[in-house]
């Protein structure tokens, strides 16, 4: 979910506190303060960084407005290819609950730079509107705005820096948590047309690490599951999150939340009928983990071609901020299972 590593002093809390704003009516220490007449404040927890690289990586980074209306953008990163071919493109959302992160956020821009250079692709990391000034639809909304600004630029790629990398032909969507969330719902948002919606773009699969998703009745990992203290995403938080991000009057077993839920089958079955490769990457020590298995098995008992792999002894948002040595295993790991799920479209 959110990409930083949270001492035990800021386990997440909801308070009504007095403040120079006046009263806070949602909080998660350290992260979000959400306050009664509407005005947000979010720490500065992790730094925002340029697009600087370092040049023995292999791989440029630039920032491109996509709808400045909205202020939404993304940061490219351009693996140099030795072999003078095209290159599949990844369309990643980045993690925070829907409320907090950003595509600048120094974790992802190393995560991101690294994964381009070890799978051999672009990614366009998108920088999408936050919960709770813009709740849920704007992510899924910014995120099909997002594709429909790819495929303008898909005819004429020659003039630009990123764009006469890719193959427009292999697309992917990625993302981690809430922006695993986002692509999994901007696919069902897209309906069995996609074909015909996207072209020239070919949606190729889709990338679900650590999904973000929820529920009213608790799995037994949400209920169970022994975190550290400094986990990225605790139960409560998550449910701070989530009403934050869901409509006025939304429960946690909303389709967007919660797609297996009873009467959600429409959602779920949106997914199935696209047949589109999935890859889901679940992390041991997870509360989002009963969850994730789940959908996956929704997924496969209804005919789609999905593949999922459990990362041991680690746990949410390992990948992009911890420095563990097991951590560091697990997300080249996790590179290379990405590489594979990528390259099995070419044969």
């Amino acid at each position: 979910m959110v990409a930083v590593t949270l001492e035990s002093s800021l386990s997440q809390s909801i308070t009504k506190d007095r403040h120079q704003q006046g009263i806070v009516t949602e909080e998660i220490a350290g992260l979000i303060k959400v306050y009664k007449d509407g005005h947000v404040e979010r720490s500065q927890i992790v730094p925002i960084v340029s697009t600087a690289l370092d040049p023995q990586l292999g791989v440029t980074s630039g920032d491109i407005a996509i709808d400045k209306f909205t202020n939404i953008w993304a940061r490219f990163y351009v693996p140099k290819s030795q072999q003078r071919k095209k290159l599949p493109l990844v369309v990643y959302f980045h993690g925070g609950g829907f409320c907090v992160g950003s595509a600048a956020w120094s974790c992802y821009h190393e995560f991101l730079a690294i994964l381009a250079a070890k799978v051999g692709c672009v990614i366009m990391s998108v920088n999408y509107r936050l919960a709770p000034e813009n709740p849920l639809p704007a992510a899924y909304d910014d995120g099909i705005k997002s594709l429909m600004w790819l495929k303008q630029q898909a005819p004429s790629p020659k003039n630009d820096w990123w764009a006469r990398q890719c193959n427009f032909s292999r697309i992917f969507l990625a993302g981690d948590s809430a922006g695993a969330n986002i692509a999994y719902n901007v696919v069902t948002r897209l309906g069995s047309n996609y074909y015909t919606a996207l072209r020239p773009l070919a949606l190729k699969g889709i990338i679900l690490i650590q999904p973000f998703f929820g529920g009213e009745a608790r799995t037994n990992s949400e209920k169970y599951m022994v975190q550290s203290p400094r986990s990225a995403l605790s139960l409560s938080a998550s449910d701070t999150y989530w009403r934050l991000a869901l409509p006025s009057g939304a429960n946690r077993d909303h389709p967007w939340c919660n797609p297996v839920a009873k009467g959600s089958s429409l959602k779920l079955e949106g997914l199935m009928e696209l047949l589109v490769p999935t890859m889901v990457c679940i992390s041991e020590i997870d509360i989002l983990k009963d969850r994730n298995l789940e959908l996956v098995g929704a997924l496969s008992r209804a005919g789609n071609r999905v593949e999922h792999v459990v990362h041991k002894g680690v746990g949410h948002a390992f990948q992009i901020l911890s420095k563990s040595q097991l951590s560091q295993e697990r997300t080249f790991e996790m590179m290379s299972q990405v590489k594979a799920f990528i390259s099995a479209d070419e044969s």
